[in-house]
């Protein structure tokens, strides 16, 4: 089908030839497209709009033919949530929880510690009575302890396929958005359980930490020359193994165990020989826990950054260990075997994923425990600590090494968890049962698993058999839509049409009020709108759904379509006349003969003589909104003529009257007017028969011309005599000649007076161009004081830092003020003098009216505050070095500023060489904020949003920086990094002598104010900007696990 352009030309091409009095039923159906072709629906799949018999493309396609019955809601089948037969349950991510989830995992098989924990006394236990729990709200838990054990009943029974641990993260007090460090989590919880615990009365429950997970070892040191041994026992949880230069677990515990020698400054005091001595120092293995957790220092600081980060080197470590040779005790066997691989994803120390590899001790079989996500690890699967690094292409890591049967490599494990062997035999099967408070719970919360499960499946179910029914009416409904010829038809809103087939949207009444003309009829432009159906369809659609009013064939308006071929008619004559004026006006006048006609009028008299055609174009019950004219103007293009630019503001005026005075005549102003040929104003006189007509010769208004002429001349000639009288009564002030100093009191007077340097200012500017400058009328002297009507400023002050904002005037200047100008507020400053018990003549100045004390404080807090809460404010860093030539500096490619290239020029220069760049201008003055109040002006520049360019001149080795001053001082240094490359650690920055070291304090507390200068004086440039990357990850300190719950908060 056509384009709807073309459909809607080809509507509309019998008026060019038939006139509004000829137009007949058969122009009617042109216009209302009632003969176009329909569509079919297997050729198309977009719907014509301007073809009201298209039915194609309305959405039909999701309802005919087959349907998945899936597609008749979005309901998850709820039994994809339901716990599978002898799997595990996994645990929500909140956030950045993945590192609590693969301890609990961890710790969860752990069969001894489960076990205690759930014979871990609650003293709300006592509230049961019998087997009844009579509200649930007592059985919530609340303690630490209480929703760990919830959440291992849950892990053990629960039907769902994962749990929510939000209760056990939320009692412990952790941010769910930021992900903390693993290692630390397991230290500080292991040990708030160990002290939890300890004060039960069962010793099963009471020692479990230990016995699960502590071991001993000693310190043994020897004294080289009495050979005397000293111990000192020590207990851990786990062994922290450095990894950095091994490959092989087993190097790791021997330089753990490795001997070490005493020397030198580090000699060893020795009890028995009463001196220090050199001595040999190393642990020893004396017994080892149930469960040894060997954690792999991956996390290390970085001196040269001043952060962590991340080893991403390969260790290898066995299935089996024997740490039989290690033990003090060689007769004693310690086989232990792997029982779970914790692992870190990432190649940062600031981000990353945790997962965990955990052995269910009673099959042997691994899984991969992934937050929600459980998988078995079997054949290829089974490689144990190994998971591809987020954030880094495969091609860049490092190849893995190979491994012999029964030995894994990962670059990720951080953690390792041995289970010892038991001797003699197999180990003796522990089966965990659940109290029966924990057990209720559970089933709790797996009835309302269950009646959630049937709630969604009764949901789906109805979300089906809505869609079945809404399948067979679609089907029933759309072949009966197309209107055969001769049969009796409707109309019916596209939008409805849609709607009725989109099974999201709920099916209302039929509304097609929206679409009829003033004669309560269908607008012909609304036919793109509507699709004709046939009446037999309609009637369906009507009785199932309501609405109306119904519009059948007798809804074609003549009426409208007349008015519509009228316009069309004229639009057409309109077109050919707006061509030729449009080309007359371009040209250049060969003569200076025609008629005057307003700009405005040029510009908009296509419009106005629309409006004055079609006096119905405004009535919203006739057209969709826009105006025919407004619709007509759209099918031409706009030339870059001043003519052709519309104006909606001129819309309401008439032709040719916006060049009328008040007085009926020509205006004065040629730049309201312009001169058209005679025969462009007969084109236009033929549309605005009744229009002001002004031939060239006309005049301008007299009366008008006398008015503006006798105004000017009074003005320029009042203006002239003001001024010179001012001048001559005020010469001195005007030459800034003989003018009082409170410095230095003149000794003729005991008063002067005051008032604003701003006054002073454009009075000035009136006197040296009264012609141009608009007179001064009163003093303003208001600007000066506070809202209570003290003065603002003190004698001291105005002799300082508030001179620029007042002028001092003599006595006899201040009564010529007060004659010419009108005064709001006098201001006086008084000398007085009086005699001391010495005979000593003492001075004293107060004003008038009195100083405002609580105003005056404000003002100064306001001017500090002002200082200290810019944003967008430029400061300078300036390098200290130690001789003149400035340093290269060593990452060119990291600095932000342009002068790069010249400074690095500027190196070549001999040393006596004048350098106009260490020419400061030291006198040069800085802008100081201003109260508000004072001129009238901003209260500061740096207020102003974007870079504000300084005129001061920059010495070499000094940058210019953008900053605000709620930044912190550590976030300045990363500034400072990227335009000198000297890393935060390595910078020393002060201001006027004094040193910057809060790294968390903000700028403007440290006192630093637009334009300061801050020294930097660098200590040994790094080589390796590569560790960069890990402190532009971190501009906040870090708090761990400040404020928790693990630190007994």
């Amino acid at each position: 089908m056509a384009p709807k352009q073309q459909l809607e030309k080809a509507a509309w091409q019998w008026t060019e030839s038939i006139r509004p009095d000829e137009v007949k039923q058969e122009h009617i159906e042109l216009a209302y497209r009632i003969r176009l072709g329909s569509c079919r629906r297997d050729a198309r799949r977009r719907n014509c709009r301007g073809n009201p018999n298209c039915l194609v493309g309305l959405g039909e396609h999701v309802w005919l033919g087959e349907i998945d019955e899936n597609s008749f809601h979005n309901i998850d089948d709820p039994n994809s949530e339901r716990r599978c037969k002898n799997t595990f349950v996994g645990l929500t991510n909140l956030g950045a929880t993945c590192y609590v989830n693969t301890l609990l995992q961890v710790w969860f098989h752990n069969l001894e510690l489960r076990q205690a924990l759930y014979l871990c006394h609650s003293p709300r236990k006592e509230v049961v009575t019998g087997e009844v729990i009579e509200d649930d709200a007592e059985f919530e838990p609340q303690s630490i302890c209480e929703h760990l054990q919830y959440l291992f009943a849950l892990l053990q029974s629960s039907n769902r396929r994962y749990i929510d641990p939000s209760g056990f993260v939320k009692a412990l007090g952790l941010d769910t958005g930021q992900q903390q460090d693993a290692q630390e989590f397991s230290k500080l919880f292991m040990s708030l359980l160990e002290d939890t615990l300890s004060k039960q009365n069962n010793p099963d429950v009471q020692n479990i930490i230990q016995q699960q997970f502590c071991g001993q070892y000693a310190y043994v040191t020897v004294c080289n020359q009495c050979r005397r041994e000293s111990k000192l026992l020590s207990r851990f949880y786990e062994l922290e193994l450095n990894i950095q230069g091994h490959k092989q677990l087993t190097d790791c515990i021997d330089e753990f165990l490795k001997e070490e020698k005493l020397e030198g400054d580090n000699r060893y005091f020795c009890d028995e020989c009463q001196d220090k001595q050199n001595a040999t120092r190393k642990i020893k293995l004396l017994s080892l826990p149930r469960t040894l957790n060997l954690q792999l220092l991956r996390f290390v600081f970085d001196r040269q950054t001043g952060h962590k980060k991340k080893l991403n080197s390969y260790i290898s470590f066995p299935e089996v260990l024997d740490l039989t040779t290690y033990l003090d005790r060689k007769d004693i066997g310690c086989i232990y075997e792997l029982s779970a691989v914790l692992i870190h994803r990432g190649v940062s120390a600031y981000s990353g994923h945790y997962i965990a590899h955990v052995r269910d001790d009673r099959t042997g079989d691994w899984y991969k425990f992934n937050d929600e996500e459980i998988e078995k690890m079997e054949g290829k699967k089974l490689q144990l600590g190994i998971e591809e690094d987020l954030a880094e292409p495969s091609k860049s890591q490092t190849r893995k090494p190979k491994c012999v049967k029964g030995v894994h490599c990962s670059r990720n494990a951080y953690m390792l968890v041995y289970r010892r062997k038991v001797e003699g035999g197999k180990e003796k099967e522990i089966t965990v049962q659940l109290p029966s408070h924990l057990q209720k719970m559970v089933e709790r919360d797996n009835k309302k698993f269950e009646e959630w499960c049937m709630e969604m499946a009764e949901m789906r179910k109805q979300s089906v058999d809505k869609g079945k029914a809404k399948h067979e009416e679609v089907q029933e409904l759309f072949n009966m839509l197309p209107a055969k010829e001769d049969e009796h038809y409707e109309f019916l809103p596209v939008d409805w049409l849609r709607k009725w087939l989109d099974d999201s949207a709920v099916t209302k009444p039929i509304d097609n009020s929206c679409h009829l003309c003033a004669h309560n009829r269908l607008i012909p432009d609304k036919i793109c709108d509507v699709k004709r159906i046939s009446q037999k369809a309609a009637d369906v659609f009507y009785a199932r759904y309501g609405g109306g009013p119904r519009l059948d064939a007798s809804a074609l308006c003549r009426d409208c379509v007349v008015e519509k071929c009228r316009i069309l008619r004229l639009k057409n004559q309109l077109n050919e006349d707006y061509k030729i004026i449009s080309n007359l006006t371009r040209t250049t006048l060969q003569s200076h003969e025609g008629y005057w006609v307003g700009k405005a009028s040029l510009r908009s008299w296509r419009q106005l003589a629309l409006n004055q055609l079609d006096g119905k174009e405004d009535d919203p019950d006739h057209t969709d909104g826009k105006s025919n004219g407004e619709r007509l103007n759209n099918l031409h293009a706009k030339g870059d003529d001043e003519m052709i630019g519309e104006k909606d503001d001129d819309e309401d005026m008439n032709f040719n009257e916006d060049l009328v005075c008040p007085h009926g005549d020509l205006c004065t102003s040629e730049t309201e007017r312009r001169l058209v040929s005679v025969e462009t104003w007969n084109r236009l006189k033929a549309y605005f028969p009744k229009s002001p007509e002004f031939p060239h010769y006309h005049s301008p208004c007299v009366q008008c011309q006398k008015v503006l002429e006798k105004e000017g001349e009074e003005n320029e000639t009042l203006s002239k005599m003001m001024a010179n009288e001012q001048k001559s009564a005020l010469l001195c002030l005007f030459q800034d000649k003989n003018r009082p100093l409170l410095i230095k009191w003149p000794e003729e007077t005991d008063v002067l007076y005051i008032v604003s340097q701003f006054f002073v200012e454009e009075w000035k500017k009136f006197i040296r161009k009264p012609t141009k400058c608009s007179p001064v009328s009163s003093v303003g002297n208001n600007a000066l004081l506070c809202p209570h009507g003290g003065l603002m400023f003190t004698a001291e002050s105005m002799t300082k830092e508030d001179s620029k904002h007042v002028a001092l005037l003599w006595p006899n200047e201040w009564e010529i003020i007060h004659k010419l100008f009108v005064v709001d507020n006098t201001i006086k400053i008084i000398r007085l003098m009086s005699t001391g018990e010495s005979g000593t003549v003492q001075l004293e100045y107060t004003t008038s009216p009195d100083l405002c004390g609580e105003c005056r404080e404000g003002l100064l807090c306001q001017q500090q505050r002002d200082l200290r809460e810019y944003t967008q404010a430029t400061i300078y860093i300036r390098k200290v070095v130690e001789s003149i030539k400035v340093m290269k500096e060593g990452a060119p490619e990291l600095n932000l500023s342009g002068s790069e290239a010249e400074e690095e020029r500027e190196e070549c220069k001999v040393e006596g060489e004048k350098d106009p760049d260490f020419n400061q201008n030291n006198g040069a003055k800085r802008r100081k904020l201003t109260h508000p109040c004072i001129g009238g002006g901003n209260s500061s520049t740096y207020y102003k949003q974007g870079i504000r360019r300084s005129t001061r001149h920059r010495v070499r080795g000094e940058k210019e920086l953008i900053v605000s001053a709620n930044q912190t001082l550590k976030e300045l240094k990363i500034q400072i990094m990227h335009a000198f490359s000297v890393a935060p650690f390595d910078q020393n920055l002060s201001l006027e002598g004094r040193m910057l070291t809060d790294d968390t304090a903000t700028l403007g507390n440290l006192g630093v104010i637009p334009e300061s200068v801050i020294l930097l004086k660098a200590d040994e440039p790094i080589a390796d900007y590569t560790a960069m990357d890990d402190i532009m990850q971190v501009c906040m300190p870090e708090e761990g696990f400040k404020g928790t719950g693990l630190l007994g908060h």
